[in-house]
């Protein structure tokens, strides 16, 4: 069973720039410059963000473990 969060619109969605998107929000929450209110928000959306990616990779690691089955 996957724990992490199934990818939204897979067609879309890409890896990396969600990365950098997580980036972008540990950037700006520790510039200081946010209102506490804004910091929760964008720590929530990291949050989900990351939960997407850990749905990204181990949906691939289940790929890559049943390819290497057929192998056997």
């Amino acid at each position: 069973m996957v724990r992490g969060k199934k990818v939204k619109n897979e067609e879309n969605w890409n890896y990396e720039e969600k990365v950098k998107e997580v980036e972008t929000i540990i950037t700006q929450i520790e510039s200081g410059e946010l209102s506490l209110q804004d910091v929760f928000d964008k720590f929530a959306l990291a949050v989900e963000s990351l939960k997407e990616c850990e749905g990204f990779l181990q949906q691939k690691q289940q790929q890559i473990d049943l390819l290497i089955e057929t192998l056997e």
